[in-house]
């Protein structure tokens, strides 16, 4: 039997989406339809939106809701199930296909396509590898922001630099990725924790999630604004420079310029010192950008990139949930504001303007 689905949809040529009313198909064997609680919008949405397309698309990558049909394949989740949903398959133990992106025939017979999810509609038909199980009592709003912003930035911490108490941190970008590679830094214990943005209302968030400092580098040199924090009066580089910069530099924000501040942000070292300071790029980068191969070779430093906080969404999800859960993590604070679908080109251009402090989501 079919299902009533309202999806938000953006027809090529366009930049501004509708709302479409569809009917959903019965799942097919490896898919799952799933009535959807809240979604939230996530700053790569932007890029989706600005891209040339050759079809019509559908979007969004994080939600929560609950399981009203599976397929006959399907053997993680049943009908009633709470789930999370994200943008990369919750598991790669099932080598024997991949998943399937999710497309939607509209009212008019065109076929919208998609990046794997969508989510910002009230029923979605997708693949069963992109759904993570959660308890029953999950609560159905913030914890939709788990799928990607949760696991792109407190994975980025926990999972790609693996982070340790006491190590010093610096977060490029106090959005809510940024605030989630914040607050994930602080509670795995890392000190000094340093937040730096353009905007002072987003370094104040950035102190409420757990920065130590915050730096607007709109009133002075990022890099040397972190190594005056962070330099030591008794350690030294060959060149007997001091030894300064954080433990891990995170750009959460993917421009041009704080990609190439995160190297040189990273921490020197002194000759034969053991560890190595990492540079991690967490936001998608907008484009090549230079590097200093002396800084990285003489000091040993690391540059790598950080794919949705490499993370395992079967493993992960339920780990960030039970931080939500006991206290730690705010998701509360993080989403500040609430839109319906029908406010849904609202909402992205609030998100563009840049006015959308932590996270937006979409409720149902």
């Amino acid at each position: 039997m079919s299902t009533p689905a309202r999806i938000a949809i953006l027809p090529q040529g366009s930049d501004t989406v509708r709302i479409d009313e569809v009917m959903l198909p019965d799942p097919g064997p490896h898919q799952v339809l799933i009535k959807i609680f809240s979604t939230g919008l996530c700053h790569s949405q932007l890029h989706e939106i600005a891209e040339h397309r050759l079809n019509d698309i559908m979007l969004g990558h994080e939600a929560t809701g609950e399981i009203l049909d599976a397929g006959a394949e399907v053997d993680h989740v049943v009908v009633g199930d709470r789930v999370i949903i994200g943008g990369i398959p919750r598991t790669l133990d099932a080598p024997t296909r991949r998943p399937e992106s999710a497309q939607v025939e509209e009212r008019d017979g065109r076929i919208a396509l998609c990046q794997g999810v969508y989510t910002w509609a009230d029923h979605a038909l997708l693949d069963e590898l992109y759904v993570v199980k959660v308890p029953r009592d999950t609560r159905p709003d913030v914890t939709c922001v788990i799928g990607c912003a949760v696991m792109t930035g407190a994975g980025a911490v926990t999972n790609t630099a693996k982070v340790r108490a006491g190590q010093s941190v610096a977060v490029f970008g106090a959005g809510g990725i940024g605030l989630c590679t914040i607050a994930a830094a602080r509670i795995v214990g890392a000190d000094p924790i340093i937040a730096i943005d353009l905007d002072d209302r987003k370094l104040a968030a950035a102190r409420r999630h757990g920065a130590t400092h915050g730096v607007n580098a709109t009133k002075e040199d990022a890099v040397e604004a972190i190594r005056a924090l962070t330099t030591s009066s008794t350690e030294f580089d060959m060149a007997g420079l001091p030894v300064a910069g954080v433990d891990v530099a995170f750009d959460c924000i993917g421009t041009d310029v704080t990609a190439r501040q995160i190297l040189p942000a990273a921490r020197t070292k002194p000759l034969g010192a053991e560890g190595n300071s990492q540079a991690i790029l967490v936001g998608i980068p907008a484009g090549d950008f230079p590097v200093s191969p002396l800084d990285l070779f003489l000091h040993e430093k690391r540059l790598t990139g950080s794919l949705a906080g490499s993370c395992r969404p079967d493993r992960d999800v339920p780990f960030f949930l039970e931080w939500f859960v006991r206290g730690d993590l705010d998701l509360d604070a993080l989403v500040t504001r609430r839109y319906a679908l029908e406010e849904i080109n609202e909402a992205i251009a609030a998100l563009s303007r840049g006015e959308i402090e932590g996270r937006a989501i979409i409720e149902f």
